[in-house]
C-alpha cells in the first residue's frame, strides 16, 4: 500500500527532527519537509537544514524563498504603521509566521499532501497561527502536531532521536532563536521569569564598534530604498542597516506581552534594522504629515500590528488599513540621518521637500511671518469660549 505524504514545516531544530522521525517510525508516513525563509538564512545555513532533514529520512526537501513577498506584503506595512508591540516589540516572528504558513500550505498542495505538520508546542502562539492560515489555505489537509499532542519535554525528545542513531549538540542548545529579515527572537530560561534579563551569550550580535559612525537612511513614500546615498532594493537596504547596526550590538531589547492563548509571555529579540528604521520613519513622518494623519495613522496601526500578532492577517479589514496606511505615505519622502553607538542610537535630523517645518509661516518660538499679535489675541479670545462658558453655568472650572 502506498504510504500517505506528509509535508513538515522543518526548521532542523529539536522539535521538527523529532517530528521527521516520528512521522517515519511510528506513523509509517512519506515524509518531505520545506522551509520558508523569510531573509534570516544564508545559503550555508539553508544547505546544513537540507542536508540535516534528508539525513533524517525525508524523501524530499524544499527551500521557499519568500523574502521579497515577506516585505512587498508585511514589513513594508510594519514600516508605514511604525509598528512595535506594547511599544516595544517590531513582530520579527509573528508577522513572519503567518506568511511562512501561506507557503508552506500551497506547497503541501502542489505536492498532493494528504497531512501538514509542524513542531509547535501548546504553550505558544505558533500553534495558532500554523493552524489557522493551514485551515485557511487548505482546509482539506489534516494538521499533525505530535510535539503540542504528546505534550514532550526537550529531554523526552533527545532520548526519542538518540534511539535512532541521530545525535546532536542539543544539550547544549540553551536558547531558541527564530532569525529572519526583521529581527531575532530569543528564548531561554531567563524569558520564563520576571526578573532575569538574557546574558551576553544569548544574543546572535555582540558588540564589535565602538567609535560613532552616522547613516543617512533615504525613504521614498514610506519605503526605505537607499543607505548612504546608494539605492537597492528595499531588502537590501534593510539587511545592510542591520549588518552595521548590529556591529554596534543595537536593537536588543525584552518584550512581555498577552499571548494569544490568554497568558502573559516574555521574550527576548534583537532587530537592530527594524528599530533604526521604524524610528527613523517615524520622524520623518512628524515632518510631513498633518497631526491628524499622525494620530489617525497611530490608531490604526496599533490594529493592525495586534491583528497581524494574534493571526488575524487574513481579516478583509487588513486589506482597509493596508490601503490607509499606504495612502499617507504619499509626502514620506526625504532623507534622515542617525548616529550609532555602542547599544543606542539617536535620530540626528531629517531633510525633505515635503517637511512641513519649512513652510515660511513662521519659526516656532522665534517670528510669525502669516499672523499679527492682534490675530492671536482674537484667536484666543474665541478658543476660550467653550471654557468660559462652563465656568459661568458651574461657577468653577
Amino acid at each position: 500500500m502506498k504510504k500517505k505524504k506528509v509535508l513538515l514545516a522543518f526548521s532542523g531544530g529539536l522539535d521538527t527532527s523529532y517530528c521527521v522521525k516520528y512521522f517515519i517510525h511510528d506513523k509509517n508516513l512519506e515524509v518531505h519537509t520545506a522551509i520558508v525563509n523569510t531573509g534570516g538564512f544564508s545559503k550555508k545555513e539553508l544547505h546544513q537544514i537540507e542536508e540535516h532533514a534528508l539525513r533524517l529520512g525525508a524523501k524530499t526537501h524544499k527551500t521557499i524563498d519568500g523574502t521579497g513577498d515577506f516585505y512587498q506584503h508585511i514589513v513594508r506595512y510594519l514600516v508605514f504603521g511604525n509598528i512595535l508591540k506594547n511599544n516595544t516589540y517590531p513582530l520579527s516572528v509573528s508577522a513572519e509566521r503567518i506568511f511562512q504558513a501561506k507557503a508552506l500550505a500551497e506547497y503541501a498542495k502542489t505536492i498532493k499532501a494528504d497531512y501538514i505538520a509542524h513542531g509547535s508546542t501548546g504553550a505558544g502562539n505558533d500553534q495558532i497561527r500554523f493552524d489557522l492560515v493551514f485551515q485557511l489555505v487548505a482546509p482539506e489537509l489534516e494538521i499533525l502536531t505530535p510535539v503540542r499532542d504528546q505534550v514532550l519535554t526537550r529531554q523526552a525528545e533527545i532520548e526519542y532521536l538518540e534511539k535512532y542513531g541521530v545525535t546532536s549538540d542539543w544539550k547544549k542548545a540553551k536558547y531558541s532563536l527564530n532569525k529572519g529579515l526583521w529581527g531575532t527572537s530569543i528564548g531561554g530560561k531567563e524569558m520564563l521569569t520576571s526578573h532575569q534579563p538574557l546574558p551576553e551569550e544569548a544574543y546572535l550580535s555582540h558588540l564589535k564598534k565602538t567609535e560613532a559612525e552616522t547613516l543617512t537612511l533615504g525613504f521614498e513614500k514610506g519605503e526605505i530604498v537607499a543607505l548612504n546615498g546608494e539605492r537597492t532594493h528595499p531588502v537590501k537596504v534593510i539587511q545592510r542597516i542591520d549588518e552595521k547596526a548590529s556591529a554596534y550590538a543595537i536593537g536588543r531589547d525584552m518584550h512581555t506581552g498577552d499571548t494569544i492563548i490568554g497568558i502573559k509571555g516574555r521574550i527576548g529579540f534583537e532587530a537592530a534594522a527594524a528599530t533604526l528604521i521604524i524610528k527613523a520613519h517615524h520622524v520623518l513622518e512628524k515632518h510631513t504629515l498633518t497631526k491628524w494623519q499622525l494620530y489617525w495613522k497611530e490608531q490604526l496601526a496599533n490594529w493592525y500590528g495586534m491583528f497581524l500578532h494574534e493571526a488575524q492577517y487574513f481579516e478583509p479589514v487588513m486589506r482597509n488599513i493596508e490601503h490607509f496606511l499606504a495612502d499617507t505615505q504619499e509626502n514620506v519622502t526625504g532623507e534622515v540621518s542617525v548616529a550609532l553607538h555602542p547599544y543606542r542610537f539617536e535620530i540626528q535630523g531629517i531633510k525633505s521637500e515635503y517637511d512641513l517645518m519649512d513652510s515660511g509661516f513662521g519659526d516656532y518660538g522665534e517670528v510669525n511671518k502669516a499672523w499679527t499679535g492682534d490675530d492671536v489675541k482674537g484667536f484666543v479670545k474665541i478658543m476660550a469660549n467653550p471654557l468660559k462658558i462652563y465656568k459661568n453655568v458651574n461657577g468653577k472650572l
